[in-house]
């Protein structure tokens, strides 16, 4: 069912300022940036193989990532590739706090669905599948 890890997020407080050092210093092709209004955050997308970065700054001090941050420290959670984000989601209800029942838009057309950090040892795991633009 999880096919790969699709990305790993790093939270920063300035995306601008992070950019160059992503694409300059580590020398990562960046794919895009894009702002994800219902999320209350904007992105950089870096291509590692298969894999991306997606550097993640909130656009508000209510944006999930922005409490993440103040409650727990650390960044975003790593998402797992899946080839339905439903069927994911819907395999884990049972004893599974979910914050998504179902999968909504995500950054570059992805469907995404986040498991309650409180079923899953602290950890909040979000789930995807390539939406219908493709990446």
């Amino acid at each position: 069912m999880i096919r790969r890890i699709q990305h790993i997020g790093v939270a920063v407080r300035n995306l601008a300022d992070a950019i160059p050092f992503y694409r300059d210093v580590l020398g990562l092709e960046l794919v895009g940036t894009e702002e994800v209004a219902d999320q209350k955050i904007r992105a950089a997308v870096f291509r590692v193989g298969e894999s991306t970065i997606e550097v993640i700054e909130s656009t508000a001090p209510t944006a999930r990532w922005e409490v993440h941050r103040e409650e727990r420290g650390g960044d975003p959670p790593p998402l797992l590739r899946v080839d339905d984000a439903a069927a994911a989601l819907s395999t884990r209800r049972e004893g599974i706090r979910l914050i998504d029942e179902t999968p909504r838009s995500g950054v570059h057309g992805l469907r995404i669905g986040f498991l309650h950090p409180k079923s899953t040892f602290g950890v909040l795991t979000e789930f995807a599948q390539e939406g219908d633009e493709g990446r």
